[in-house]
């Protein structure tokens, strides 16, 4: 197994939102905002080589929408999506697998593309087949009120008229050694990755811990649809976690790309903080 992360794009959002009833005073301590109360979140992407697939864990915003859409998020930084994959070896021709934690923009609008008529709509990875939980697919195309925003029929009605979708029903063993959870609390159907490699546990925590400072059980984001639920998943997981000894791996973190976890006074809490990079060295593998 072979496992490469890179950062897609760095892009900012409302501080409040990202971490919902924590007050200000205690969140700013521990990540910073600016005058207007942004922070700024990374888009990190996981590529995961087993077994003859190749495995691209989310896609990023993409860059169907107009100039207006993206002034809001403020993109800046990283190494774009196909050009992250370029840099560490792959086309797009090259992935088998594109594997979308959710639907919401900042996920999945980079697995579809504008056709070279810049009118209709095509897959980035016309070779992949594209994993979503069904959960998930359902409630998307429903759409509602509070995700209207996020879930964008440009990036999904295409993946689904393409012939390439799987739906995940059930938490289980997806590819060898990469198996899925699937969670409820920030949207219906949100998969979390979970890849056994040589004996470690390596969790990809997607919105579910976007960051370590969203460790804490209560300490969660304003955008998730039933707080009680994500609260639920948190603790499992992270009861898993500290058992098992997993390593987590941040999408969202601005600095801390993946840490190990420990038992305070105050609940669980991350350990040892490292980059994805260091891994090899800090665990020996």
């Amino acid at each position: 197994m072979k496992l490469q992360l890179f950062n897609i794009a760095n892009f900012k959002v409302d501080g409040g939102a990202m971490f919902g009833v924590v007050p200000k005073l205690l969140w700013s301590r521990v990540y910073s905002s600016d005058e207007n109360n942004l922070i700024t979140l990374a888009l990190r992407s996981l590529v995961v080589e087993t077994e003859g697939h190749v495995i691209l864990i989310d896609t990023g915003w993409g860059d169907k929408q107009d100039e207006k859409f993206f002034r809001h998020v403020n993109l800046h930084g990283g190494e774009g999506l196909l050009g992250g994959l370029k840099n560490i070896g792959y086309n797009p021709e090259d992935i088998t697998d594109v594997f979308l934690t959710h639907l919401h923009a900042d996920h999945c609008g980079g697995g579809v593309k504008r056709a070279v008529n810049g009118v209709d709509f095509e897959l980035t990875f016309p070779g992949a087949t594209y994993h979503v939980s069904a959960p998930q697919w359902e409630w998307a195309v429903k759409n509602n009120l509070r995700e209207a925003d996020s879930f964008l029929e440009e990036n999904i009605l295409p993946i689904g008229k393409s012939g390439h979708l799987n739906l995940v029903k059930n938490e289980e063993e997806l590819f060898p050694g990469f198996s899925v959870m699937i969670c409820y609390g920030h949207t219906p159907g949100l998969m979390i990755p979970l890849i056994k490699y040589n004996d470690k546990i390596i969790v990809y925590t997607g919105d579910l811990i976007p960051t370590v400072a969203h460790i804490p059980l209560i300490w969660n984001m304003s955008y998730d649809i039933e707080s009680l639920k994500t609260i639920d998943e948190k603790e499992r997981l992270l009861g898993a976690a500290l058992i098992g000894k997993y390593i987590l791996v941040f999408q969202h973190d601005e600095h801390i790309e993946c840490c190990t976890l420990e038992m305070t006074q105050k609940g669980i809490r991350a350990k040892d903080k490292f980059d994805f990079s260091d891994i090899l060295q800090h665990f020996n593998f």
